[in-house]
């Protein structure tokens, strides 16, 4: 059995981290309706939030209005946190752009976990949260 590091927040630590991001890099972004990363986008900006699509194939393209950037480097204002919706052998490389570009959280979706990017994360001290959802989240939450 795979330990996982730095994953068990209460729900008060994750309140904390979404009552303290205001904009979020989402990786992996799709431009198509009907997959995940476009639902949660859709989400996530109707809360409030102020979601930076990235995704190279759609660099320069729009998804729900938004300007799609090519990576974390290319994004003009500093990104509270990330949601990664990619799988999890890019997670690594995932963390270390996050720690150049001085991400303060790093969320990846269900499924999307490793050990190794973990480590990393907690090495850099970025709160990172794997295997979850924040459009799941928010609303339990909330009640």
């Amino acid at each position: 059995m795979r330990k996982q590091i730095n994953t068990n927040y209460r729900d008060t630590e994750m309140s904390h981290i979404l009552k303290n991001t205001e904009t979020i890099a989402l990786i992996g972004a799709s431009a198509k309706p009907e997959r995940d990363s476009y639902k949660v986008m859709a989400y996530l900006i109707e809360q409030g939030y102020k979601v930076f699509p990235v995704n190279p194939q759609l660099k320069g393209q729009k998804i729900q209005g938004c300007e799609v950037y090519g990576g974390l480097e290319d994004i003009p204002v500093a990104i509270d946190m990330v949601d990664v919706f990619r799988q999890s052998k890019y997670l690594y490389d995932i963390v270390v752009a996050a720690k150049k570009s001085h991400v303060k959280f790093i969320w990846a979706q269900q499924g999307v976990s490793d050990t190794q990017a973990e480590l990393l994360a907690l090495k850099y001290n970025i709160p990172m949260i794997v295997n979850s959802c924040p459009a799941i989240e928010i609303p339990r939450l909330r009640r």
